[in-house]
């Protein structure tokens, strides 16, 4: 049973995916390859000078692999429900148990207004600082709780935002990935 469900693979969902997958969480990433990145070409993500939305998105899935997160793209989440330890997500191949669950979803909306998270008058999903929605370990990101502010790099802070409240959840105490140069390999 995968600790954390991610669906999306865009930069929110890569991200967080990422995020759980280097700290040791079973993370499963859902992933219809309907990403807005494939429309994109990215000038303005920090640390890289040019390059082309679907190269960014292969070069990112390779990495969240790299981390053994589980990627299954073209596997389409079809309904996620609470079923109180956690939730039952429901795939067109299958079902899985998870206990946290992260919506990468773009505008789609659907699966969340299906499980009962709240929204603004905006209609946007209501979220904390840490992205979590009125669902208890439930998360939303990007397009989905901010209008019109669909850029990559906000996307993929809040993803990693997501991870990080959920690291932190599971290791009992604040909790942040950070890295020093004598972790590298």
């Amino acid at each position: 049973m995968p600790k954390v469900a991610i669906i999306g693979g865009g930069p929110a969902g890569l991200s967080a995916g990422l995020f759980t997958a280097k700290n040791d969480l079973d993370t499963v990433v859902f992933d219809t390859d309907e990403t807005w990145m494939h429309k994109a070409h990215l000038f303005n993500y920090l640390g890289i000078e040019s390059i082309d939305g679907t190269e960014f998105t292969e070069q990112s899935r390779e990495q969240v692999e790299g981390f053994g997160a589980d990627l299954r793209v073209g596997e389409e989440v079809t309904a996620v429900e609470a079923d109180g330890e956690g939730f039952a997500v429901t795939t067109d191949d299958g079902e899985y148990d998870a206990e946290y669950v992260i919506f990468a979803t773009g505008t789609d909306a659907d699966l969340l207004e299906d499980l009962g998270a709240a929204f603004t008058d905006e209609d946007l999903v209501d979220v904390d600082l840490s992205m979590e929605t009125s669902v208890e370990n439930a998360y939303a990101t990007g397009a989905l709780i901010r209008n019109q502010e669909w850029q990559a790099v906000i996307s993929a802070g809040d993803g990693g935002a997501a991870a990080l409240d959920i690291l932190s959840n599971e290791k009992g105490e604040h909790y942040h990935d950070f890295d020093t140069p004598a972790d590298a390999e």
